[in-house]
């Protein structure tokens, strides 16, 4: 008789607290939602993530907070989320530096894949490549003859190892038989510094952050990574029109701590998607160039997963050396 009493009293405290648990999901989110970009503000990454959150405020009628969190090729900012509370409040927005985490850092505290909770794939974007204004090559090609017959006098900028721009090198030195120093930076924002003062002589990265300032004349556009030439710049060849096909886009995921409820997840992809699309219908992503993405957590999971594999044979194919 005890042991039925005391089997009973379990099943309704475990009752009580699923129906807590679902009532407190069901008020999610009762207090600001911190959006984590591990990149320094003002490039590509932090521009968008800036854009949703605006969005976001009225589809979730709650504060969304960007935090930017620097350092380590975007580590620094997924370990504060990967040991937050996995309640839907700390969120990591980055791109697939993220999910190339454990493969371009020695000491990676996390499995960029395993040990978060996929959100949501919210858009893609060509990359551009760009050169120091001081420089007299004028188109890629150009430099990549420059740079296979000098290659110790040039060098290349990029965002965060792992990164989508730092994939897009490393098939640059490898197509052109180049193997110029690839330099990690704390996010675009000071690679773009360097290179357009002179100090660094390449950089591929996001067309958000570089076309402006290629426009302004304080870098030299060359080329973009994409299938096709962009309706932002379609002045701009393609890599491939070049006879370099570096053909990588860059893309905006969200990721929660491992463990964020089912039901949390489905409303922060729906808010996500919704936000998403207001943006691209409002003119906002085509004037950065940029295409909208919707998917489930689980398609974004699956996506993230093939990225990760073709983006670790392009580094063994290099014999890519974690420092």
């Amino acid at each position: 008789m005890f042991a039925r009493i005391m089997i009973a009293i379990g099943a309704l405290a475990a009752l009580v607290h699923s129906g807590q648990a679902l009532a407190k999901n069901d008020d999610f989110p009762n207090k600001p939602i911190r959006i984590v970009v591990p990149f320094a503000a003002g490039g590509g990454v932090d521009t968008l993530a800036r854009l949703l959150a605006e969005r976001l405020k009225e589809k979730l009628n709650s504060p969304v907070i960007v935090d930017n969190r620097t350092g380590a090729s975007g580590v620094i900012g997924g370990t504060h989320v990967q040991q937050s509370p996995p309640d839907g409040y700390t969120l990591l927005f980055s791109t697939g530096t993220h999910a190339m985490a454990k493969f371009v850092m020695k000491h990676t505290p996390y499995d960029p894949l395993r040990d978060f909770t996929p959100i949501a794939r919210v858009a893609e974007a060509p990359l551009l490549a760009v050169l120091a204004p001081n420089l007299p090559q004028k188109t890629l090609e150009e430099v990549a003859r420059a740079a296979a017959s000098d290659p110790k006098a040039w060098a290349a900028a990029t965002p965060s190892l792992g990164s989508p721009g730092h994939m897009a090198t490393i098939q640059f030195n490898r197509l052109t038989n180049s193997n110029i120093l690839i330099a990690p930076y704390r996010g675009t924002a000071p690679a773009i510094t360097n290179v357009s003062g002179g100090h660094v002589q390449l950089l591929i990265d996001s067309i958000v952050a570089l076309l402006p300032m290629a426009e302004g004349g304080k870098l030299k556009a060359l080329a973009t990574t994409g299938p096709t030439r962009t309706k932002l710049a379609p002045h701009i060849p393609t890599a491939t029109e070049t006879g370099i096909p570096i053909t990588v886009m860059t893309w905006y995921g969200v990721w929660g701590p491992q463990g964020v409820p089912a039901d949390i997840v489905k409303k922060l992809n729906a808010a996500f998607a919704d936000a998403t699309l207001e943006l691209a219908n409002a003119g906002r992503l085509a004037a950065l160039g940029i295409d909208p993405v919707q998917e489930t957590p689980e398609q974004f999971q699956l996506f993230a997963e093939a990225e990760v594999a073709r983006n670790a044979e392009l580094l063994r194919s290099v014999d890519f050396k974690i420092e």
